[in-house]
């Protein structure tokens, strides 16, 4: 009679897998390329990474890749990194039209 608080043991009787090869995860999915990409492009081209990201968005949706945390990690971060960007144009400019209304360049 078996003691019903003792925990089970695994059950190692399976055969291996053949020698040189490895069996695969039942769970191993691909993760979508353009998602990773889009993630990696976000820290220094914002507007690849929010292109990157819509379209594997699009491919995620359609095939069921993993990767989808990462597709919209990258638009998170490359919209921002593009508003970042504008306002920083919009100052530069501001400053600039500043500069030349008192007068203070000189060509």
């Amino acid at each position: 009679m078996t003691d019903p608080n003792t925990p089970q043991q695994p059950d190692y009787s399976a055969a291996p897998a053949p020698s040189g090869q490895y069996a695969a995860a039942p769970n191993a999915q691909k993760t979508n390329v353009l998602a990773i990409i889009s993630l990696v492009s976000a820290f220094f081209i914002s507007l690849a990474a929010v292109i990157t990201g819509h379209i594997a968005l699009s491919q995620i949706k359609k095939t069921g890749e993993q990767g989808r945390g990462l597709a919209i990690a990258g638009l998170v971060i490359g919209y921002i990194g593009l508003v970042v960007g504008l306002i920083f144009i919009i100052i530069w400019f501001a400053v600039l039209g500043l500069a030349a209304s008192s007068g203070s360049l000189t060509y």
